[in-house]
């Protein structure tokens, strides 16, 4: 569990960027991505999270994606897209439109334990399963654009 300072939390409420994990493997000519819940509202999302300071962001989303769903792999180095959505901070009076930058997580490794595994489920989804469970209509697009550009690539 990471402990905020006090002048994190006060970039938080301003900042409006988060970066977040598309964590993937493949099994056979199947692409399958892997979904977990928000804490509060149970939607189904990636693993993402606040900026880390003199952390690159793609290393943030990796770091997200093991904190949150105990997984690591390779990470992409380049984002993928982007989506939007509304934070609501905690105590729910404060609500801070983000965008979240994807970056791409071929996993390699599944941990057994991890810091959220008790306040999280994951799935593993095929695309259409993914695409169904997702709230967020500019993270489906994301999916499937990922998706496609996989299967167009093997």
């Amino acid at each position: 569990m990471r402990v905020a300072s006090a002048s994190s939390v006060a970039a938080r409420k301003s900042c409006s960027i988060q970066y977040g994990a598309l964590p993937y493997r493949l099994s056979g000519s199947t692409v399958e991505i892997l979904l977990i819940t928000t804490r509060n509202s149970r939607r189904w999302i990636v693993p993402k999270g606040w900026p880390m300071a003199g952390v690159a962001p793609h290393v943030s989303a990796e770091r997200e994606a093991l904190e949150e769903a105990g997984v690591s792999g390779e990470i992409g180095r380049e984002a993928i897209g982007s989506f939007r959505y509304f934070k609501q901070l905690k105590g729910g009076h404060v609500v801070v439109p983000c965008r979240v930058d994807i970056y791409p997580l071929k996993v390699t490794q599944e941990r057994k334990r991890w810091p959220e595994k008790d306040s999280r489920e994951m799935r593993w989804c095929t695309i259409d399963q993914a695409l169904a469970q997702i709230a967020e209509p500019s993270l489906r697009k994301l999916v499937e654009k990922f998706a496609a550009s996989l299967v167009a690539s093997a």
